[in-house]
Parts: structure tokens; C-alpha cells; sequence
């Protein structure tokens, strides 16, 4: 869950800090508010490819962060798996240097734009005016639904039970095939 975003020398904002509370959020207003602005800093920490055009002030760098509580989301293999620090408060930072290369970090780790997009990906799902995304996906929905639910203790028994079912049939299954 997204926490807290900062972003400093992005497009028109100098400096912005905006701290979310916990569940759904809807970000509305009015044409030219800077609604795309503020979701373009926020996909550019997800890993979106930059631009120098992104820079407010073409001599400093632009930084965006993104605090998350991650604890409910099961990422601790995700973390395993490139070689990064797991921590249930997560940063991730994207910084544009003026000479147009492009850096990004996962708990001041550096990571490539495929695994900070990858880590994205798991993290928020954006929607917006005619584009549902993920939305029509079964699983998403499922994963929605237990998440809203807190579902996690049911879904580890449940996938225990499961596992012991599947086996039991497969051993059934042998029986019944070493007797014919």
C-alpha cells in the first residue's frame, strides 16, 4: 500500500509531498489540475522510461519517491529473487540526472527499470478515464477480493488442504493402476 510520494523537479511541480491513507484511493479534479502529472510522477517510480522533457529545471535532478507498506503483499521471494533487502516499509526512489540517464533504487538498492517495473506491477494497479487495466483479469479480481477481505491465513490453509487432496488422489489414482 502506497504510503506517502514525493516529487521534487518533475514536469511543473517543484516540490510535492502527498501522504495517502490506508485503502482505495481516488485522485479527481478538474481539467489542468495536474491529476496526469502527478500520476506520471508516480508511474515514472513504478518504472516508466524517462525523458529529460520530465525535468521542471533542466540543471537539477528530478526525485521521486514512494514509501509502501508491503507486509500483506507475500514480495519477500520477490525480494529473494533480485538479490534485494526485504523490508515490510519499502522506498523505492527513481532519480533523472540533467544528462538524461535515469537511476533507480529498492531500499537504496539499485535496481534495472525491468525490476523496479516488475516490483511495480505488484504494487498498485492505476486506472483511469476509459482504461480498466487489470480490472477484467479473474485473478486480479480474486486477488482484490482476498486482499479487501484479509484472506491470508484461509488461502494458506486452504492451499495446504489442497496440496494434501491432490496427493491423496494421485496415490489413489496409483492403487487403483497397480491393481488393474
Amino acid at each position: 500500500m502506497l504510503t506517502n510520494l514525493s516529487i521534487d523537479n518533475y514536469a511543473l511541480i517543484d516540490s510535492l509531498e502527498v501522504d495517502l491513507d490506508t485503502g482505495f484511493t481516488i485522485i479527481t479534479g478538474e481539467t489542468g489540475a495536474g491529476k496526469s502529472i502527478f500520476l506520471g510522477g508516480l508511474s515514472l517510480v513504478l518504472g516508466k522510461r524517462a525523458d529529460l522533457s520530465s525535468l521542471r529545471d533542466k540543471d537539477r535532478k528530478c526525485v521521486i519517491e514512494a514509501y509502501f507498506q508491503i507486509k500483506d503483499y507475500g514480495l519477500q521471494s520477490f525480494f529473494q529473487e533480485n538479490d534485494l533487502d526485504y523490508e515490510d516499509s519499502t522506498v523505492i526512489r527513481r532519480e533523472i540526472l540533467p544528462s538524461g540517464k535515469s537511476r533507480a533504487f529498492i531500499n537504496d538498492t539499485p535496481v534495472t527499470l525491468d525490476v523496479l517495473s516488475q516490483l511495480g506491477d505488484r504494487l498498485i494497479d492505476i486506472h483511469s478515464q476509459h482504461q480498466t487495466l487489470r480490472l477484467t483479469e479473474n485473478d486480479f479480481q480474486l486477488k482484490l477480493i482476498d486482499a479487501l477481505a484479509d484472506n491470508k491465513y484461509r488461502l494458506s490453509e486452504f492451499r495446504k488442504t489442497l496440496s494434501k487432496y491432490t496427493s491423496t488422489k494421485k496415490e489413489l489414482q496409483d492403487l487403483i493402476d497397480f491393481r488393474e
